[in-house]
Formats: C-alpha cells, structure tokens, sequence
C-alpha cells in the first residue's frame, strides 16, 4: 500500500509519498507554502531531484491538486495513476480528550475534531482544510487522522491539571495536553532498542528539540509528564515561541493596551530564540552569532540549554530515576554544540557521555553514553511521517 502522509498548517502542506510494501520507502516529498497569498511556493523532491516553482495557490484545495499532479507527472512523478495511493494519512494537531488513538476519518470525526477548534485555533482549520479537500479530490481514498496528543493521553491529573479553579477544567477543559506525541513515542521506542531494552521496562526522558521542543517523561511505555500544554507555548524556549513565562506578564501587558491577537502573535511568533536574539532562530546562526561575541545571541543560547537541563533534572525526580535518555529533533539530532552543554555538570545524576563523540554526532543512530553510565544516552533520529504511514496503514487494514 502506498499512502500519502498530510501535514497541512494554515498556509502550508507538507506531504509524502510512503510505498509500505517496499520497507516504507518514501517515494517522494515536498512542501507548499503561502497558501491563499498572491503567490505561493512549491518543493518536490523525488528520485533524488528537486523541483521548485512559483505559482498561485489559492486554497488547500488546489495544492492537494498541485501535490497529485506532480505525483503522477510524466517527469516530476512516482506513480502512474492516483489509483495507487491506497490511504491518507493527516497529521492532526489536538485531539483533546476524545481521542486517545489514531482514527478512521468519518463525518463524525471531523465534527468531533471541529469542536476541540479551541484548543488549537492555528493549527486545526488547517489540517481540516486538508482533510476536505483530499475528500473533494480523491473522495474514495480512505482517510486517517493521527493526533499529536494522543500518546499523552496517559497523563495523569497530578501532571495535567494546573493551578486554577478544577472548574475550568470541568467546563473548558484547561488542562496540560502535550504535543509531539507522535515522535516521543517513536524515539521512545526506537531508543531503547538501540540499548536492547524493551521500553515498556524503562523511564525515558524524550528530548525533542527543534524550532518547536518539547520533553516527555516516558514511564514504562506511558506518558508520565511532558513540558508542552494546552497550547504548543508551554514549557522550554523555541524559534519563536516563549516557553514558560510568568501569567502575570501577559496580564501587566494587557494592562498596558495589548489586545490577545497581538499577544498571540507576540508569544508565538517573535518570543523564544529570536526574540531573545532579536533576528535569529536557527540554532546554528545564534552559535556563530554568539561565538561571534554577540551578547543577545548568547543569552538565547545559554536559555535554551539551560531550560533543557532543568526539566531533564526535574523529570528525573518525577520518575524517581532515568534508564534512558534521548535527543531527537532537528537541534537534538544534529546540534552537538547544544547537546555539549546541556550534557555538562549531568554526572551528579548518572549521566556520562563521550564528549568527543558527541562532539562528531550528527544526524545518525548513536550511543553516547559511557560503559559505566547508569543512564544510557543516545542520539536518535525520528520519523514523524513513518509513524503516520503506519498508524493509517493500520487502521485501514482494520489491525
């Protein structure tokens, strides 16, 4: 079965093309972007080529069309007819407490994600825009939609409940969500295995980090507590997202004439690392930057680091130890002068690591931790989109 892997946002699809009988090879990939703009963006790679154009993108609709198109293009293409795509599967922000798995998409399904809007107003309109159009499109491919919180869902009151009246919770259901689930659980997985252990016997501290982080404290297969919550801006600094801050900030700027729309935009767009550094968000330009004597550049860089190591400590007394501690994520896989840092002074919590070979990890499959650690660390790279194909694959094969 071949399925196409959806990652629809407000103004973007990302997508690919996943062959599940030929070891999920995938078959190709690309990203739009400036949906609904005068003119959008279009990337596709496939056979080891790059296709780049500018055209007009207007809605969803037409990029899922531009996406097709290129699949079974005479030149740009993989396949011969749509005919062989056997299932979608769509990336979906929040699932709320209804869902705790993946899901066959029906009508009541997607009334039942449109009532959690709320909880994700940036991210869900987009994947339903992306949903509806692939049923406008290619009306009889089933369809799956696979939750970014879903692997949370095993959170328990003592980690998802904030400090605010229990009726908000009751009523508008405030509580800490977690997101990234789909890759926590899959590095999660991939790791200990890597160390030949069975993660359902492990406490695991999962850092994926990224432009967008998070961690997860894994106990024993479940979720325990994760430093993402009901929204994406919760827990450590990223590109442009705050992390944790003081409440009674966004209160004292509202006081001073801040509307929530420009606070929105304030906490998810121009916060974090390029807010702290005024221009940069890519952790290798802040390095250079700071390296370069960049006061600002290194605020951010030592922010970030430090947050990092602090919920890694926290997350260890939460769990009452660590078996195995992972780095996964743009940042975590491929910036070893970030891991440095956030690896030094561990060893009072029985953290030992090569620094040499952390020093030349990039991007692949590695053991960092010393024969002698009592916490196995490893670098481990993560497939967000495999983990989609498989659960569609699944669901569709009714397993």
């Amino acid at each position: 079965m071949k399925i196409l892997v959806l990652n629809c946002g407000s103004s973007s699809i990302k997508y690919q093309l996943i062959d599940m009988a030929n070891n999920a090879e995938v078959m190709a990939k690309g990203l739009l972007e400036r949906i609904g703009l005068e003119m959008g963006e279009f990337t596709h790679k496939y056979k080891g080529q790059k296709h780049y154009e500018q055209l007009p993108i207007p809605n969803h609709t037409e990029g899922i069309k531009i996406v097709l198109h290129a699949l079974t293009d005479p030149k740009l293409g993989v396949i011969s007819d749509l005919k062989e795509i056997g299932a979608v599967g769509n990336r979906v922000a929040h699932g709320g407490e209804i869902f705790k798995d993946s899901a066959l998409v029906t009508d009541k399904v997607i009334e039942q994600i449109k009532s959690l809007e709320h909880l994700a107003p940036l991210h869900t309109p987009g994947n339903l825009a992306g949903i509806y159009a692939m049923r406008e499109v290619l009306p009889n491919v089933p369809q799956t939609v696979v939750f970014d919180t879903a692997f949370h869902s095993t959170l328990p009151p003592k980690t998802f409940l904030y400090g605010l009246p229990y009726e908000f919770y009751q009523k508008y259901g405030i509580r800490r969500y977690g997101f990234h689930g789909t890759s926590h659980k899959f590095v999660a997985e991939k790791a200990a295995k890597m160390i030949g252990r069975d993660w359902n016997d492990l406490k695991i501290i999962s850092c994926h980090l990224g432009s967008g982080a998070s961690i997860a404290a894994i106990d024993h297969g479940k979720s325990f507590d994760t430093t993402m919550g009901m929204t994406a801006l919760e827990g450590l600094v990223m590109g442009s997202r705050c992390g944790d801050v003081d409440p009674g900030v966004l209160l004292y700027l509202m006081d001073q004439g801040m509307s929530s729309k420009e606070l929105t935009k304030v906490l998810y767009k121009q916060s974090g690392l390029i807010g702290i550094s005024g221009d940069k968000q890519d952790m290798r330009d802040i390095r250079a930057a700071r390296d370069a004597g960049d006061e600002r550049a290194t605020y951010a860089f030592d922010m970030f680091a430090l947050r990092v190591k602090r919920y890694i400590g926290g997350y260890m007394a939460e769990m009452g130890g660590c078996d195995l501690l992972l780095f996964t994520g743009g940042i975590g896989e491929n910036a070893w002068f970030m891991r440095h840092p956030i690896l030094e002074g561990l060893e009072c919590l029985g953290v030992k690591v090569d620094m040499e070979l952390n020093d030349k990890t990039m991007g692949e499959d590695v053991i960092l931790s010393t024969p002698d650690s009592k916490v196995a660390t490893v670098v481990v790279t993560t497939d967000e989109e495999y983990v989609i194909a498989s659960d569609t694959y699944r669901l569709v094969n009714g397993k």
